[in-house]
């Protein structure tokens, strides 16, 4: 069974939008700033841009507060071609805990941050169908962390649900990460070294603390990365 290109996909609605001579209205749901950066650059060359910021999974509060401001500050300072405008959704981490509850133990990458993947998509579907958006997506699956065949089927799957379209990506691809790492060093961003989730957090200085030398690769590489599973 072939596995689908995500990225080719998009490129084809991208080329039919065009053909067309449309521009359409794209809530953007964003997990932080680095991954936001080239996802921003890319797509607003063809769409107008609601950037989506709602991440209750972020532990600490000042560490919410932190990544929201970063990320506000990138959607001001950035340039881009059609706009880009930011909306900061509710802060609420009680819906993750809930979310996450049985599955406190589960290994990063599994059960646990697939439920969270689809708490935030679920909730750009609803605020890009309130809004009268032609589409909704995630910065996501920039990450080489991420699961973007998970995300696309849960991103397809609530688009049904609210009945409004899912823009199908994967962002890492035609070196979308390794230029997301430049416009983050370019724009000086806050790069955060662990998902954002208490347990994240908490695997993470287990990581650290390993003394092989595969353990210390990891370390350096997580700091290199915006890492968010």
């Amino acid at each position: 069974m072939n596995r689908r290109n995500y990225q080719r996909e998009l490129e084809q609605i991208i080329e039919r939008n065009q053909r067309e001579g449309k521009v359409p209205r794209l809530l953007l749901h964003s997990c932080c700033a680095p991954c936001s950066s080239y996802v921003m650059e890319y797509l607003s060359r063809y769409f107008s841009i609601t950037l989506f910021y709602y991440n209750p999974n972020i532990y600490p509060p000042e560490e919410y507060e932190k990544r929201v401001e970063e990320q506000a500050r990138l959607t001001d300072c950035q340039p881009h071609l059609h706009p880009v405008t930011f909306l900061e959704g509710t802060y609420d981490p009680d819906r993750f805990f809930q979310m996450a509850k049985g599955h406190e133990k589960d290994r990063e990458g599994g059960e646990r941050c697939f439920g969270c993947y689809e708490l935030r998509l679920r909730e750009a579907a609803q605020a890009a169908r309130d809004g009268g958006y032609d589409y909704f997506t995630t910065t996501l699956s920039i990450s080489p962390l991420k699961n973007a065949e998970k995300l696309n089927e849960i991103g397809e799957r609530v688009a049904e649900e609210y009945q409004v379209a899912y823009l199908p990506s994967d962002f890492k691809k035609k070196g979308g990460y390794q230029r997301s790492v430049e416009l983050s060093r370019e724009y000086g961003l806050y790069r955060q070294n662990y998902c954002g989730c208490v347990y994240s957090r908490s695997q993470g200085k287990v990581g650290q603390q390993d003394s092989t030398e595969e353990g210390q690769q990891d370390s350096i590489d997580m700091l290199d990365t915006p890492v968010h599973l």
